[in-house]
C-alpha cells in the first residue's frame, strides 16, 4: 500500500488556500445550495447517525419484549445482498441507509423500513487489503447522508434521490495518512460543518463545509494517523468540542474555532513502541454526562473516567480501570453503571461510574452492547445474540439466540429501531421482531 506522504507545514497551508479557492456548487439558477445563510435560519436539524441518538448506543424504544423464544425472536425481513462489512444500519423516520462492499467498490444502499431496496450508489473503491468490506455507518442530517470508504474518501449524496453532492479525499486531498485497516470514521455534524480525521502530520483534524467541501478549520492535533475513533461533541454553555482518538491521543477540539484545548496521553505503551498497529485501535465513541467523560479504549487506556472543567479547557483523570478492556464493541451508561464487553478476558462487565469498580461480570464472550427499554442487546464474536437485564449487581442472560446467516466476522454493531432489532453479519442484514 502506497502512503501519502505530502505532509509539511507548506504543504497544509497550500491545501488550505486551495480549499478557501474552491468554487462553491451551484443549483440550477446559479444559486448556492444550502449556503451558510440558509443554515443559519434552521434552528435545528434531525440528525440519524452512528449507534442512535448522540451516538450513545441507547435506543429509545419502549414497550419490549422482556424475554424470547428458545428460537429467539420472530424474523421480519431479512436481506441478502448488502456487501461485505461491519458497518451498521441507520434509519431516518422512514428509511434505512447501510454501507457494503460489492466487488471493490464501496457501496451505500437505500432501503423501506420493509427491507425494500430503493437504490444503490457506489463511491469509488473501497477498502479490501485487509478484513475487506465497509467500515462505517452513514451519518444523515436532514436530506442529506455521509458516507466514508475505507481508502479514505468521504462523499455526500442526496438521501432521497442517491445524487452525489459532492466527495473528498482524506489521503489526495486532505494529506491523510492511512491506519493499518483502513479508515472508519462515521463522520460527526455541527450546523454548517462536518469533522473528519485525516490524521496528517499538519492536517490531523479538519472541519468541512458540509454542503461544499470546503475547508473551514484545519489542526495539527497531536500529527498521528487516525485511530479509528467514532468521534463525539460534547455541548457546553459556552462552547462545543470536538473529541476524538488519534493513534495515540484523545483530542479536545473547539468545534467552531478548532483551537485544540487539550491532548489525553494513552500512557499504555513507552514512545518507542507506537509502531502501526500496535495499540493504535481507539474504536469506541466516548461518552459524557454531567461534566464527566467516559470512555473504554481496550488497546490503550482501558476504562477511564475524566472530569472535564466547566470552561471545557482543561480535564483531570477520577480513575482508571484496566479490567474495562473493550476493544471496538462500544459501552452504554444507564444511570449509574456502565456496561461492555472485555477483551483480555472475553465477557460482559457491569461498571460502577462513581467508583470504577466492576460489579458482575457474565462469562459469554467478547462483543457489541446497546440497550433499549432497561435491558441490554449483545452480539458476540461467535454469533451469539444474548437479552441481558440492567441490573448491575444481579444482572444476567434472559434469553439468546444465535445469527446462522451471513459470512465472515461478527463484528457489525446491532440496532435497535421501531421495535425491531436489526442484526448485519457480513452480506446479510436481519430484522427480528422485538415489539411485545
Amino acid at each position: 500500500m502506497k502512503y501519502n506522504n505530502i505532509i509539511g507545514l507548506a504543504a497544509g497551508l497550500l491545501l488550505f488556500l486551495n480549499y478557501s479557492c474552491h468554487p462553491k456548487q451551484s443549483g440550477p439558477t446559479g444559486q448556492k445550495e444550502n449556503s451558510p445563510k440558509e443554515v443559519a435560519v434552521k434552528k435545528e436539524h434531525q440528525v440519524f447517525e452512528w449507534r442512535g441518538e448522540n451516538r450513545s448506543g441507547v435506543y429509545q424504544d419502549q414497550g419490549l419484549l422482556k424475554s424470547w423464544p428458545a428460537e429467539g425472536p420472530q424474523l421480519v425481513w431479512e436481506y441478502e445482498g448488502v456487501g461485505n462489512g461491519y458497518g451498521s444500519p441507520v434509519f431516518t423516520n422512514d428509511k434505512m441507509y447501510i454501507q457494503g462492499e460489492v466487488d471493490d467498490l464501496a457501496c451505500l444502499f437505500a432501503f423501506n423500513e420493509d427491507g425494500s431496496l430503493l437504490w444503490k450508489k457506489d463511491f469509488g473503491k473501497e477498502w479490501v487489503e485487509n478484513w475487506n468490506g465497509s467500515r462505517s455507518a452513514p451519518t444523515i442530517v436532514d436530506d442529506l447522508v455521509y458516507v466514508t470508504s475505507g481508502l479514505g474518501n468521504i462523499y455526500c449524496f442526496n438521501r432521497i434521490t442517491g445524487e452525489k453532492k459532492w466527495s473528498i479525499d482524506m489521503i489526495k486531498d486532505l494529506h491523510g495518512k492511512f491506519p493499518l485497516f483502513g479508515f472508519s470514521e462515521a463522520v460527526i455534524i455541527e450546523d454548517e460543518k462536518v469533522f473528519c480525521t485525516p490524521g496528517g502530520k499538519d492536517t490531523n483534524v479538519v472541519a468541512l463545509n458540509r454542503f461544499t467541501s470546503e475547508i473551514i478549520w484545519v489542526s495539527k492535533g497531536a500529527g498521528e494517523r487516525p485511530g479509528y475513533n467514532q468521534p463525539q461533541i460534547i455541548k457546553l454553555k459556552d462552547r462545543n468540542i470536538l473529541v476524538n482518538f488519534t493513534a495515540y491521543q484523545m483530542l479536545g477540539h473547539d468545534t467552531k474555532t478548532g483551537e485544540l484545548l487539550w491532548v489525553h496521553d494513552q500512557d499504555n505503551l513507552k514512545k518507542e513502541e507506537h509502531v502501526l498497529g500496535k495499540g493504535d485501535t481507539h474504536a469506541n465513541t466516548i461518552i459524557y454526562e454531567d461534566g464527566f467523560i467516559y470512555y473504554a479504549e481496550g488497546d490503550g487506556n482501558c476504562g477511564v473516567k475524566l472530569k472535564l472543567s466547566p470552561d471545557g479547557k482543561s480535564i483531570s483523570e477520577v480513575w482508571r480501570n484496566k479490567a474495562f478492556d473493550s476493544y471496538m464493541g462500544g459501552i452504554v451508561k444507564l444511570g449509574d453503571h456502565l456496561y461492555g464487553g472485555g477483551t483480555a478476558k472475553p465477557d460482559f462487565k457491569s461498571i460502577n461510574a462513581i467508583s470504577g469498580e466492576i460489579e458482575k461480570t457474565l462469562k459469554i464472550g467478547a462483543g457489541s452492547v446497546i440497550a433499549a427499554d432497561n435491558m441490554l442487546y449483545y452480539y458476540t464474536l461467535k454469533g451469539d445474540v444474548f437479552l441481558i437485564n440492567a441490573d448491575p449487581i444481579n444482572m444476567e442472560v434472559v434469553s439468546k439466540f444465535k445469527i446462522v446467516k451471513g459470512a465472515k466476522e461478527h463484528f457489525a454493531h446491532p440496532v435497535i429501531h421501531d421495535g425491531k432489532l436489526y442484526v448485519r453479519h457480513g452480506n446479510f442484514l436481519q430484522a427480528f421482531n422485538i415489539k411485545k
